[in-house]
């Protein structure tokens, strides 16, 4: 038997069993014990209301409705919060089109909120690195406390009640920043006043 034959057998077999292990048996592995340890994240960690499907707790979402929170601005094409082109604007700190879109952002939220509101937070008016971003900072949700507020003809103490039982400590405790999740936080208002406005209409 030719030498090359002989040593083609063994490397065909091992080529055989490496693509059945990690092309099969541990995919399938993995797959199994996500769906029976995290099933929720492992499907993409979908929140449902009334029956339906109207987003994940991992990527932000479209809200400028003053009845609503607002979350953190996304530069994603062709249009916002896109999860299949996730990325920033790219655009520099010295760039004049950042600075105007920034000014733009503060105008309009200062609009809304009234000339005489407290500092605008920044991420309010600037996208983050992915563009998905769902989470705020909690003095970025309290901000906008007086706005929806109005708009639902609330207390205003009824509302800032509600976002701050909403925000989320540190990963494990020592990980990153407290936050709030934006369409859980906007959820929760449906749900507690379900007569102004709509998780529809939120999207």
């Amino acid at each position: 038997m030719p030498e090359f034959l002989r040593l083609l057998r063994p490397s065909a077999l091992l080529l055989l069993v490496l693509s059945l292990l990690t092309g099969l048996a541990y995919p399938l592995l993995v797959t199994g014990l996500a769906q029976a340890v995290f099933p929720n994240q492992a499907n993409g960690s979908l929140t449902e209301h009334q029956g339906m499907v109207i987003g994940s707790e991992l990527v932000g979402q479209q809200f400028d409705q003053p009845q609503w929170f607002w979350g953190r601005p996304s530069a994603t094409a062709p249009q916002a919060y896109n999860a299949t082109a996730s990325g920033g604007s790219n655009l520099a700190p010295t760039n004049p089109a950042l600075a105007q879109v920034v000014r733009e952002r503060l105008d309009a939220l200062r609009a809304a909120h009234g000339q005489e509101s407290p500092p605008v937070p920044m991420e309010l008016v600037t996208t983050s690195a992915s563009g998905l971003d769902p989470h705020l900072s909690p003095a970025a949700v309290l901000y906008q406390v007086g706005r929806v507020a109005a708009a639902r003809g609330l207390d205003p103490a009824q509302v800032a009640a509600l976002a701050r039982g909403h925000i989320e400590g540190r990963q494990w405790g020592v990980l990153g920043q407290p936050r709030v999740n934006v369409l859980k936080l906007n959820l929760a208002l449906a749900r507690r006043w379900p007569g102004q406005g709509s998780a529809d209409a939120a999207r």
